[in-house]
Formats: structure tokens, sequence, C-alpha cells
């Protein structure tokens, strides 16, 4: 039996950082049940970015603890019931910052409505504010192709369209917490290009709903 058994929330977190990489409660725990166990609602706004720090330093031993070994749904659950003020000191960690990004992006592909995009070939340009890339962003780089979506770091073809927001706001549309209309008007979300086809690309996935 592990020390964490039946723990939720702050203490939940204390012990996740206690516990040692390498050593066999670290190897025994389903980080599945870890996520199901915490509601950033319960913690505080430093809590979330500790949370994921321990669950990467773990899983630097224990792969099981990859945030990829998330379930969609328990993983959606983590990011749209956190705060903004919990978002914002994730994303301010740049390692952490650039782990969320790549999982929620790597992701992607495995949402894709296949019975939308079949027919379409659309390349999206991302730029994430605050990053350390060209002119201060992070750039994802999203090809739909016939019912399939790859992710890459590099601009490699001409975008329909360039969509400009901050993490924080990436999250919350991509958990549905906002929508690209609300984000548009209230100045969060900016596009060049295809503003049509923008209002409409979350359609095209399958994003997991917070439960």
């Amino acid at each position: 039996m592990t020390e964490i058994v039946g723990l939720t929330g702050r203490a939940l977190v204390d012990a996740l950082e206690r516990i040692e990489p390498d050593s066999a409660e670290a190897h025994s725990l389903d980080v599945n049940e870890v996520a199901g166990a915490i509601d950033p609602k319960d913690l505080g706004k430093d809590d979330v970015r500790r949370l994921l720090t321990a669950l990467g330093r773990l899983a630097e031993s224990a792969p099981a603890f990859d945030l990829r070994k998330v379930d969609p749904v328990r993983f959606a659950n983590l990011v749209a019931r956190a705060s903004r003020t919990q978002l914002e000191s994730v994303v301010a960690e740049r390692p952490l910052r650039e782990r969320v990004l790549r999982e929620i992006f790597d992701r992607m592909g495995a949402h894709i409505r296949q019975d939308r995009a079949k027919t379409l070939h659309a390349v999206v340009h991302w730029r994430l504010s605050g990053g350390t890339g060209d002119g201060g962003y992070d750039r994802y780089e999203t090809v739909i192709s016939h019912g399939e979506c790859t992710v890459d770091r590099d601009m490699r073809e001409k975008p329909r369209v360039t969509i400009t927001i901050a993490p924080v706001d990436f999250f919350r549309l991509i958990t549905h917490q906002a929508t690209p209309a609300v984000l548009f008007v209230t100045g969060k979300i900016k596009v060049k290009g295809d503003l049509a086809f923008a209002a409409g690309l979350i359609g095209f996935f399958d994003l997991p709903k917070p439960a």
C-alpha cells in the first residue's frame, strides 16, 4: 500500500513531490488514478504547476507517469477546471509550458474528425504568445489533410489561416471553456487569413469534453 492511496488535493501533490522516481512506490502508481483524484478547484494558485512538475519528474524514471498516459477526458478535466491563475503559473515555467503545449498538439491527430475532414487540405499556423521563438511566439504548424492531422514545429507550408493566441486562452478554447467567436470579439485571439474557416476549425476535431 503506497502512502498516497486515499489522498486528494494538496496532500496528494505534497506526497507526489516526496516520492523518489526510481522507487517501487513510483512504479506501482497509476497516473490516471492520480489525475482522477485531483480537482484543481481544491488546489492553490501554484499547485497545478507543482502537480505537473512532480509528474514530469516521476516520468523520467517511471514512463507510466508521462502525460501521454493520461486519459483524454481526465486530461481535459485537469485543464478545464484549473483557474486562469493556475494555468498562468504553469505556462510561466518554460519546460512545463513546452511539455503541456506539446502534449496538446500531439493529441490533435487522435481527435481529428475523419468524416468532416476527409476532403479537406488546410494548413494552420499557431502563434502562442510569450514564447521564445521568432517574434516572441512558440509556433506550431498543423496540417489537416484527407482525414488526418499532423503537427510540426517548423512552418513548412503556406497557411490558410494564422492564429495568434495566449497559451491560457488556447487551453480554454480546446477544452470548450471559450469559443473562437467570444475570444475574437474580446481581442484574445487574432486571425490572419480565412476567417470563416478559422471560426469553424474546432468543428473538425472531436475534442474531449470535461466530465
